[in-house]
């Protein structure tokens, strides 16, 4: 069994996975939005791969829904599940930053080895690569404020691995409410996972 949430906006619904963070896909029904969610069982398990972990889901079940928002149509997992409420252990915070930085190991070889003229969409919009990795880079500076992890802009390479290292060391530790910050950890890991998984996913298409 795998279990889902499905946050629904007024057009647009997502399909997130709760054990597995960044494992979310959107589309125009709930129906679509799980399907969609299904599909990418075989990139996610590169991700799974790269992180240790035997990734072999079974059966979407949902078991939550929360109202989604204009950002959800916008095509951003916004709103916070009650689920993400409940404690975390240690072996789950450690489990979901080992994904984080599978992520992350991914995002960075897939940018260096791809071309900065990314294939453009049917109207000749989308981003060149510098402009998606800048992208990542800044939002995720912007997400670790949400659990307290606050850094200047980068001047370097180095300076954003020392903030990645100081949310990874946050994100891996054991949580109870009440929550202090803007995100709880739960949540925290799966919006910095999927953002940065999101944004692989599409220079690897685009490519």
């Amino acid at each position: 069994m795998t279990r889902i949430y499905l946050e629904t906006g007024q057009k647009k619904v997502f399909a997130c996975s709760i054990e597995w963070p960044g494992w979310c896909r959107i589309a125009r029904t709930e129906e679509e939005a799980v399907d969609r969610l299904m599909e990418y069982t075989t990139r996610y398990r590169v991700v799974a791969s790269r992180a240790g972990l035997e990734f072999e889901p079974g059966e979407p079940v949902v078991v939550a829904r929360v109202p989604g928002s204009d950002v959800t149509d916008f095509g951003v997992p916004y709103a916070v599940p009650d689920l993400d409420q409940e404690p975390l252990t240690s072996q789950e915070a450690e489990r979901g930053v080992a994904l984080l930085r599978a992520a992350w190991a991914l995002f960075d070889e897939v940018a260096a080895a791809s071309p900065e003229d990314l294939r453009k969409g049917p109207r000749g919009g989308g981003r060149d690569l510098s402009r998606i990795v800048d992208h990542v880079v800044e939002a995720e500076r912007a997400f670790a404020r949400k659990v307290d992890v606050r850094h200047r802009p980068y001047k370097s390479e180095e300076d954003r691995d020392a903030m990645r290292a100081e949310l990874a060391e946050v994100l891996a530790r054991p949580w109870e409410p009440p929550q202090t910050t803007g995100w709880p950890p739960r949540y925290a890991l799966r919006r910095i996972a999927w953002h940065v998984i999101d944004h692989l996913w599409e220079i690897e298409d685009r490519r």
